[in-house]
């Protein structure tokens, strides 16, 4: 039996310790009831039976809260960070890079390790697509709300008109679990095997160390270059495609139930249009808490500290959405 004043101490089992203790004291009540007349055996035994039931019930759905807790913790100190141009062409990938290179900045201040998992580049050097692997104490406590689509507003260095161009990025945040309840059929992903980039002449492009992974019956697609080993990449590419299956699992039941607003701040997927980097204005608004933020140039460079703290309280503004 699991002990109700150790359930008290958590705020999300104390309810249930409290329902514990009733069922404890009626228990009580009853086997004294019977010490006093036997010939209310038949129905006391029948009320005794209805308490244990609702002790087993009870003490599941606290022992399944608590198993839940002790996973979000063992996941909270690493996490897969994507981004991906979208609408705007150059200006998106120019723009998904500027976002990467923010939050690496941040993960630098807060003493968090980065590493590039893999990177497509475009004509400009911006990204198509990246992919990095983030670690630190509380790291996915702390980037969870990023996913969702990043909306910028500028005039980009190849416009001769004057003209405000708006482009977006989207962002996925993946938290790595040590322990997953995911189980990928061998059957259900194809491998390919190829060189990894970089500049010639380096032993890593000579052999096939570069992993994709596709996962057939959701057509999610991973890769993982930058490991030395073809089987280091191989783990990563795996780990984080067991991420992803994992966040669709939880986001379909997420939609089963309803929470309230910091909940569905922390659901966002990627077609979601969660924030809008306006740069004439010199400003960043979050369309979720409707508030907003200046000095965009030391944003970019990471300083991203009070947007999160704000989102992370659920802080609402009193500016409206652009």
């Amino acid at each position: 039996m699991l002990d109700p004043e150790e359930l008290k101490k958590n705020h999300n089992t104390s309810y249930l310790a409290d329902m514990l203790l009733k069922l404890v004291r009626e228990e009580a009540e009853v086997r004294e009831m019977l010490a006093g007349d036997e010939s209310l055996h038949e129905m006391a035994a029948k009320e005794l039976k209805f308490i244990q039931e609702e002790r087993e019930r009870i003490e599941k759905q606290a022992q399944d809260i608590l198993d839940k807790e002790k996973v979000e913790a063992e996941i909270t100190n690493e996490i897969v960070i994507e981004v991906r141009a979208g609408a705007g062409g150059d200006e998106a990938s120019l723009f998904a890079w500027e976002l990467a290179h923010m939050y690496e900045k941040y993960s630098e201040a807060q003493g968090w390790s980065w590493k590039t998992n893999y990177e497509s580049k475009s004509d400009l050097n911006g990204y198509k697509e990246a992919s990095f692997e983030v670690k630190g104490k509380g790291v996915y406590d702390k980037m969870k709300y990023e996913t969702g689509v990043h909306r910028v507003q500028r005039m980009p260095a190849t416009e001769k008109n004057g003209r405000i161009h708006t482009s977006t990025a989207s962002v996925a945040v993946l938290p790595i679990r040590k322990k997953v309840s995911i189980k990928i059929d061998p059957s259900e992903f194809e491998m390919e095997y190829s060189r990894s980039g970089g500049k010639g002449g380096q032993n890593v492009n000579k052999v096939e160390t570069a992993v994709r992974i596709i996962h057939k019956p959701t057509g999610l697609d991973v890769r993982s270059t930058n490991e030395r080993s073809q089987l280091a990449n191989r783990e990563k590419a795996m780990a984080i495609l067991t991420a992803k299956l994992q966040q669709l699992e939880e986001e379909k039941e997420a939609k089963k139930y309803a929470g309230d607003r910091k909940e569905q701040i922390g659901t966002a997927d990627r077609s979601e249009k969660i924030r809008t980097y306006n740069f004439p204005q010199d400003r960043v608004t979050d369309h979720r808490i409707k508030k907003s933020w200046h000095n965009l140039p030391k944003i970019m460079e990471g300083d991203i500290g009070d947007i999160i703290s704000d989102i992370e309280s659920g802080a609402v503004g009193d500016e409206g959405e652009e």
